[in-house]
């Protein structure tokens, strides 16, 4: 994905999450060994401190702020208010990945009855990531949801 500019007519997204990291930097570093994802913008602020981040992994986009005062990351608080969910190709080796990165694997892989495939991990700065991978269609229906549209 060229990443020029945040117009959603050209391609950027309409929704997206933005996490707070104590040190944006490392967490750029290890997101992107950790998990895979590619580094696509770096504002750095005049203090040698890197301010926000946009990572994009298969074309999802994730951005990263130290947001100032008043932000603070789940590890500060002691609590999540929020788990994102990433669509991968191959759901166990990107578990081992994170594995060999030092990722605190919450639930290791295993199907689930709406035809996903997912594991949940928590990274460095207690943000938590359910990462998935479609292995069947399955209709609403059959695991108890019910289809509004």
């Amino acid at each position: 994905m060229k990443h020029n500019t945040y117009n959603p007519d050209a391609g950027f997204p309409r929704v997206l999450p933005e996490l707070v990291y104590g040190d944006v930097a490392a967490a750029i570093a290890w997101l992107s060994q950790a998990f895979g994802f590619r580094e696509l913008l770096r504002w750095t602020a005049e203090n040698g401190e890197v301010g926000h981040a946009d990572l994009e992994l298969e074309g999802g986009i994730v951005m990263l702020t130290s947001g100032g005062a008043g932000y603070r990351n789940p590890a500060s608080i002691g609590q999540v208010s929020v788990r994102l969910l990433v669509y991968v190709r191959d759901v166990d080796q990107h578990c081992r990945l994170a594995k060999e990165n030092g990722a605190t694997i919450l639930s290791e892989p295993r199907d689930k009855p709406w035809g996903l495939r997912q594991y949940v991990v928590a990274d460095p700065e207690g943000h938590l990531w359910e990462f998935t991978q479609h292995v069947r269609d399955v209709a609403p229906e059959a695991w108890g949801a019910t289809a509004s549209c």
